[in-house]
């Protein structure tokens, strides 16, 4: 009678963690716009997609066009923060055919003492005006742990979850640590750049295979 109880708690003790597991956000989340017909990545922020501290070809889009074969278009600007983003959504991205556009504003708005309300606000119309357009949302996060940025790490993966975006965390991780890696005490140098490109394609690269996939269909 003992063994036959046991096996009746374990059992309802599995159930009960697949339940938790799935209502808890574990279960696999669709991403919006997967089979977007747009032809470019856009990749749309400040200085850090501009290229800051090095020559034109050594930024991190120009790196990114190389791994995914796609023409990658660089819209950032240096010192812009969301707020001035949202102003040039239009001409910038939503004019230039988009496949997938990077988002990444946050370290301009910290440094500015934007308000982080005001952060997630800009983002989230963002994330509607450029889905609405048919493309994927890709949020970029540029805290590298610890406490830099930290608030920005745990907002941005909210939105994303919440809007179906793609996700790329902590794009400054040993980076922003290694003298050999950056241009001045917050911006990469060539080398840096390429790591954060590859981190980028690393999670965009299988959303681009099924949008290819889709589209041969």
């Amino acid at each position: 009678m003992q063994n036959i109880s046991l096996q009746k708690f374990l059992r309802f003790c599995g159930v009960i963690f697949i339940c938790v597991f799935a209502v808890t956000g574990c279960a696999k989340r669709e991403i919006k716009n997967i089979d977007s017909k747009g032809k470019n990545i856009i990749c749309f922020g400040d200085s850090l997609i501009f290229g800051y501290g090095v020559s034109p070809g050594e930024d991190y889009p120009s790196e990114l066009a190389k791994l995914t074969n796609i023409l990658v278009i660089n819209k950032g600007i240096d010192g812009n923060t969301s707020t001035d983003g949202l102003k040039r959504l239009d001409k910038d991205v939503l004019d230039n055919d988009p496949l997938m556009v990077i988002v990444e504003f946050s370290g301009n708005d910290f440094m500015k003492k934007v308000p982080i309300e005001t952060t997630e606000k800009n983002v989230n119309e963002m994330i509607d005006r450029i889905q609405a357009k048919g493309a994927m949302v890709v949020l970029a996060d540029i805290s590298a742990g610890g406490l830099f940025l930290n608030e920005y790490h745990d907002l941005m993966r909210r939105i994303a979850y919440e809007r179906g975006a793609i996700f790329v965390p902590r794009l400054l991780t040993k980076i922003l640590t290694n003298p050999g890696m950056k241009s001045d005490f917050l911006h990469p140098n060539p080398r840096g750049y390429k790591i954060f490109a590859q981190r980028v394609y690393k999670v965009i690269q299988p959303y681009l295979v099924k949008n290819s996939l889709l589209r041969d269909k």
